[in-house]
């Protein structure tokens, strides 16, 4: 492998941390199925984007010959789709080469799982957003996707005790809560007394996708589409690709 083709891949490991992350629905297993496909040879693919696209199916080779039932109404190729499209951002044909798959093929499967996630479990969510614009945005989107929102706060403090009170399904969290504190340990205190999936939203997600400390699962950009955040609060939820993985 070439020295250009080897900093291409690293300058690619954290998008291909966030996608495979989302889809095992924890850190450690999502790392570890990145780690095992630069073993397993995980080169460029010509053309733009190459070694994030090269990544990205390395991976998805290897998620599709994990064994086990995948959790929720939702297929690992319908998951794996879904990621690709809206977290990532691929185009529809890019994600079918992706993941192996006819193009034609690939839509048909999207348009049915979409249809699935509106059909899905709600959630009861608390948003910790310390903008009052953006929170009321998110609560608006949260909400458009079939969930419910049990609270917003805007600082740490706030956070840990809405969780305390409400106990919700999913936290939607920014990492900068400016003069309120911090969101990443807002969540981490609200963790140390009840087990939740957390997204967190982020302008720079390849901060928290470094794979050198404990970061969180599920990452989503600023600004996101609708989509992006019905798909990722799917997987929050569900937890990912077998049943009792992460």
């Amino acid at each position: 492998m070439s020295d250009s083709d080897r900093t291409a891949l690293l300058e690619a490991l954290p998008y291909a941390r966030r996608f495979a992350r989302a889809l095992t629905g924890a850190q450690s297993s999502g790392d570890a199925m990145v780690a095992e496909a630069l073993r397993s040879g995980a080169t460029p693919v010509p053309g733009p984007g190459g070694a994030r696209l090269g990544l990205f199916a390395s991976v998805a080779r290897i998620a599709a010959a994990q064994p086990g039932d995948v959790a929720g109404s939702l297929s690992r190729q319908e998951r794996m789709l879904l990621l690709l499209t809206s977290l990532e951002e691929l185009d529809t044909a890019t994600a079918a080469a992706v993941v192996g798959m006819d193009p034609d093929d690939a839509e048909e499967m999207l348009a049915a799982a979409r249809e699935r996630l509106r059909a899905a479990n709600a959630a009861r969510v608390l948003i910790i957003e310390d903008e009052p614009i953006i929170a009321m945005d998110l609560q608006q989107l949260v909400e458009s996707a079939g969930h419910e929102v049990v609270g917003l706060a805007a600082s740490e403090e706030e956070a840990v005790a809405l969780a305390e009170r409400e106990r919700p399904s999913l936290v939607l969290a920014d990492v900068n809560l400016g003069q309120g504190g911090d969101g990443q340990s807002a969540v981490e205190r609200i963790m140390e007394r009840h087990s939740v999936p957390v997204i967190f939203v982020t302008a720079y997600p390849e901060r928290l996708l470094t794979g050198s400390t404990v970061e969180p699962a599920f990452v989503i950009t600023k600004p996101f589409e609708p989509t992006t955040l019905a798909v990722a609060t799917f997987q929050a939820v569900t937890r990912g690709l077998p049943m009792g993985a992460g």
